[in-house]
């Protein structure tokens, strides 16, 4: 009998493919090849101007703030609710971060701009304000049950105006220093910290690697050949390393480098470059996606959230207080509707009336082309990313190419409706 077990397995080990034996996610492939393919035909559209270190570097920080909503957006749609709200809750806290360092700050405190003070404060009360706003969303969505649609419908046009009323329509700036450098222009690792920081993602990316091997071992699961495991690893401190050696292409303009060495006192030496390397808006990205990916991974904060997405009534028969879990979603998602204001603002260096217009469907749209499920239960934080980079690279080489921004969201539309259609279809496929 053992024989014959050993025999019936073994036509299923040799169909084993490549993809299989790497354990690789097809529809991650997917995406990185639609990427891939999206880079390749607007570089040969521009004639080579879109993979410069320039337009990759401006790529990078003009990601990071749909990004960041993007993840906490594949929470609310695991769980199969909607936000409409998170580019208007975007531009309130931006005003009144804005409002707080400009305003606040200097006229009740006589603490002026400059101040090492000014941005971690006017970060928490952002955080506050986010969180707060947030978790009112959820606790109407989730205790008194109104549908999460409406709730943010209401929310994208009462957080628009108030942030409107808060400045009167005015554009407010320029910002603290401390506070813009988060934008990524203004702050940025330089070279030479560039190289450690992709030493040590290196190292820590290895580490995670292996430390899931060494636990699958452990608990008697299967694991990858060692093979598959260099070559995974390979790849990706490949790509870390390879974004570190692009961004630290991009050289600061002599104009600039001239204005920075005159502002100290100095001339700016004889053939001096310096570059930018990677931005701080991009460690915060990071940060933010590590974090995310723990609670969804590694938390019960986690486990309960897919398994209301996978099943609401049988969570809430289980114990799950689903209720208060709407309200702890919404909560995060403003938070990090804070955080990707402090992000925008920085990088424009002043509150605009018209900051995180239409941030709300970008968002979801990243997180739906990313493979969060629109019908619950599904999703992950580094699709999200993936989602909201693939929009900005069409976004961004669609402009290069002289396309008008009215045809830029026809094709975006197009591209959020197909990528609905793909998932569909690869979902039938695999059964998921």
């Amino acid at each position: 009998m053992a024989d014959s077990a050993e025999t019936r397995e073994l036509p299923t080990q040799t169909r084993r493919n490549l993809l299989d034996t790497m354990e690789l996610d097809t529809r991650l492939l997917g995406m990185i090849g639609a990427f891939v393919i999206i880079c390749i035909v607007f570089d040969v559209w521009t004639g080579g101007r879109f993979l410069t270190p320039r337009n990759i570097f401006n790529l990078t920080i003009q990601t990071v703030s749909v990004a960041i909503m993007a993840t906490g957006m594949v929470f609310v749609i695991v769980t199969r609710h909607i936000d409409l709200s998170v580019g208007a809750l975007l531009a309130t806290c931006s005003a009144i971060m804005a409002m707080f360092q400009t305003l606040v700050m200097p006229q009740w405190f006589g603490i002026d701009l400059g101040s090492p003070l000014i941005a971690p404060l006017t970060i928490t009360v952002g955080l506050v304000v986010g969180c707060f706003i947030g978790a009112f969303h959820g606790w109407l969505i989730g205790f008194l049950t109104i549908p999460a649609f409406i709730v943010t419908l209401g929310g994208l046009f009462v957080w628009r105006n108030v942030a409107w009323h808060l400045t009167a329509g005015q554009t407010i700036g320029p910002l603290d220093p401390g506070f813009v450098a988060l934008g990524g222009i203004d702050g940025t690792l330089g070279v030479t910290g560039s190289w450690v920081f992709g030493a040590l993602a290196s190292a820590f990316t290895l580490y995670l690697l292996f430390s899931a091997r060494r636990n699958k071992i452990a608990h008697r699961f299967t694991v990858k050949p060692l093979w598959a495991e260099f070559v995974i690893g390979g790849i990706l401190v490949g790509a870390i390393l390879g974004l570190v050696w692009i961004l630290n292409s991009y050289e600061i303009p002599i104009g600039r480098l001239k204005r920075e060495f005159a502002e100290r006192g100095d001339v700016l030496p004889s053939g001096y470059t310096e570059a930018y390397g990677v931005p701080y808006s991009v460690l915060i990205l990071i940060a933010v996606a590590t974090v995310m990916t723990i609670v969804a991974q590694r938390t019960r904060l986690g486990r309960y959230i897919f398994a209301t997405g996978g099943n609401p009534e049988a969570a809430a028969l289980s114990g799950i207080n689903t209720r208060l879990l709407t309200v702890k979603i919404f909560a995060i998602v403003g938070a990090l509707c804070a955080i990707s204001a402090v992000v925008a603002s920085a990088r424009q260096n002043f509150h605009s009336n018209d900051i995180g217009t239409l941030d709300e469907l970008r968002v979801i749209a990243a997180a739906v082309i990313g493979g969060t499920a629109l019908a619950g239960g599904v999703g992950t934080i580094y699709g999200a990313i993936l989602g909201a980079l693939i929009m900005q690279s069409l976004q961004s080489g669609m402009a290069m190419v002289g396309v008008e921004a009215p045809y830029q969201n026809i094709v975006v539309g197009i591209v959020l409706v197909l990528a609905v259609y793909v998932d569909i279809v690869y979902r039938k496929k695999t059964g998921d």
